[in-house]
């Protein structure tokens, strides 16, 4: 029986299946890794080649939020997590920043998973949007990050 309205799938967009995947290749990488200094590195170094192939609007903003987090909270380890730069502590993401081409989106975000301490009262932002990465945002960016680890 055919019908004359067109159907949407309400499943996950490619964009949400590749993020899925990439999650699951990043964790099956981290499992063959040997030493936990080798991991550190091996995962700096996929956030910081990940970075470099974004397009340049994203990577211009992933590589100052990089530089502000690493700064501002050297306790948290970079890492991938569904293909997006972002910082754990004892291997819980703490926040991360997900391009706006990740999700054909019209702004990148920093976001903060529950783990940050960014409590305020009743409701509080738990993710921000980023057109650019100005020495006001970068310095927000840090202070935030900052209480996310306090």
């Amino acid at each position: 029986m055919g019908s004359t309205e067109s159907s949407t799938h309400e499943g996950f967009t490619a964009e949400e299946r590749a993020a899925m995947k990439e999650r699951a290749q990043e964790v099956k990488t981290a499992g063959r890794r040997t030493s936990r200094a080798e991991k550190a590195a091996q995962a700096e170094r996929d956030v910081l080649e990940k970075i470099a192939g974004m397009p340049d609007a994203d990577r211009a903003m992933a590589e100052r939020v990089h530089a502000a987090v690493t700064a501002a909270a050297p306790s948290l380890a970079p890492k991938l997590w569904y293909g997006m730069p972002a910082y754990a502590l004892d291997g819980k993401v703490v926040c991360f920043f997900q391009a706006a081409a990740k999700f054909k989106t019209r702004y990148a975000t920093l976001g903060f998973s529950d783990l940050a301490k960014l409590d305020e009262g009743t409701m509080w932002p738990n993710a921000f949007a980023l057109t650019e990465v100005t020495p006001e945002a970068e310095a927000r960016i840090a202070e935030l990050v900052k209480r996310a680890v306090g």
